[in-house]
């Protein structure tokens, strides 16, 4: 399985700021629109919850036949603290894996210079000049329909 990150400051916890053994390369990967929307659609969560799924055998199939699976993971900030709110993780296997890597991509840039020069610039304290230089990021827009079925752990 591999996972879109859509978060800058999540990836940079999970890698360390590319730092962390066998994670020392940080790549930003775009991927279409239309990609990621099938991606969303043909979701399930990563976990049982309860309010959104009938039952947990239904989470099991469910989840056993998804080509791709959702988790809600904290926000983080320049620190790497989590912040009170989530952002989506989003798994690939199968179909899914393969569309992203054969169909969806449109570009990868390597960040790993971008990665350490803003936690350089944490490290020194300088927060203002660190955030500068974060990719901007924005609320994807999505129908909420699109979302009712990955719903109550966000």
């Amino acid at each position: 399985m591999t996972w879109i990150k859509p978060s800058f400051l999540w990836m940079m916890y999970r890698c360390g700021w590319g730092a962390k053994a066998g994670q020392e390369t940080v790549l930003a990967v775009e991927i279409s629109r239309a990609g990621f929307d099938w991606a969303v659609r043909n979701a399930c969560l990563s976990s049982y919850t309860r309010g959104v799924h009938p039952d947990r055998a239904t989470w099991q199939r469910q989840l056993k036949h998804a080509p791709t699976r959702v988790q809600w993971d904290p926000e983080r900030d320049l620190h790497l603290r989590p912040l009170p709110y989530r952002s989506l993780q989003l798994g690939l296997s199968g179909e899914a894996a393969r569309r992203y890597a054969d169909e969806w991509t449109l570009a990868i840039r390597d960040v790993t210079p971008l990665a350490h020069e803003i936690h350089a610039l944490v490290s020194a304290g300088d927060l203002p000049s660190a955030a500068r230089l974060l990719p901007e990021e924005r609320p994807y827009p999505v129908e909420e329909e699109a979302l009712a079925h990955l719903d109550g752990t966000r």
